[in-house]
């Protein structure tokens, strides 16, 4: 959890939780306008509403404020994507409605999408690795609603693996090339035919309404 990884001078929890979600809003903030590198941890504090002595009860170094960022932001896409996978249905319109629900989540979160990929590079090692980990989770999830789904058997984990990766890149591809693919197509038409393609590629077509 995150709370392991980075270093707290307060044991209050619900203290040292309160803060930090004051800490990833004005940081989240800062980094859309400046960047990481640009940012002082004192702009973040008052971004914050804090001084900077209290920033540092929380945590120890800037690199601290961005692990918490993205993992906030990994915490929020695997939240999302559960309550859909909890949802009554057929395996395909789970399938539909888990794809929809990410790539709809992706266009409200585009900013900090790019902020977190742009920057996961200067995180440290070991924390760098905790934030990859929660991206490998998440593709197994897209993993187990695609292979539930197909007949058993009907595709390989390797080839299941792959088309999880498709979907949640396909995913982060609204916000990586926004700047070309939001002047072609609406949210609307490029969920259809991302959703299209991915079915055609399994061998599916789209479920009816009402199909079981």
């Amino acid at each position: 959890m995150a709370e392991e990884q980075v270093f707290s001078a307060v044991k209050d929890k619900g203290l040292v939780e309160k803060r930090r979600k004051q800490m990833i809003k004005g940081a989240l903030n800062l980094f859309k306008e400046k960047g990481f590198h640009r940012t002082t941890t004192r702009e973040i504090a008052k971004e914050s509403g804090f001084s900077i002595g209290t920033l540092y009860e929380y945590i120890r170094t800037k690199e601290d404020v961005l692990f918490l960022v993205c993992d906030s932001i990994y915490d929020q896409v695997q939240v999302r994507l559960e309550k859909v996978i909890n949802v009554h249905g057929s395996p395909l319109e789970k399938l539909v409605s888990v794809t929809e629900a990410y790539f709809r989540l992706m266009d409200e979160m585009q900013e900090e999408i790019v902020i977190m990929y742009q920057e996961v590079k200067s995180l440290k090692k070991d924390t760098k690795e905790y934030v990859l980990q929660k991206e490998r989770e998440m593709v197994q999830m897209l993993e187990k609603v695609i292979v539930t789904c197909l007949p058993e058997e009907s595709i390989s984990s390797k080839d299941a693996m792959l088309m999880a990766n498709n979907i949640f890149i396909q995913g982060q591809m609204w916000s990586f090339r926004r700047w070309m693919l939001q002047r072609q197509f609406t949210l609307e038409e490029y969920i259809e035919r991302q959703t299209q393609f991915i079915l055609r590629s399994l061998s599916i077509g789209a479920p009816k309404k009402g199909e079981k």
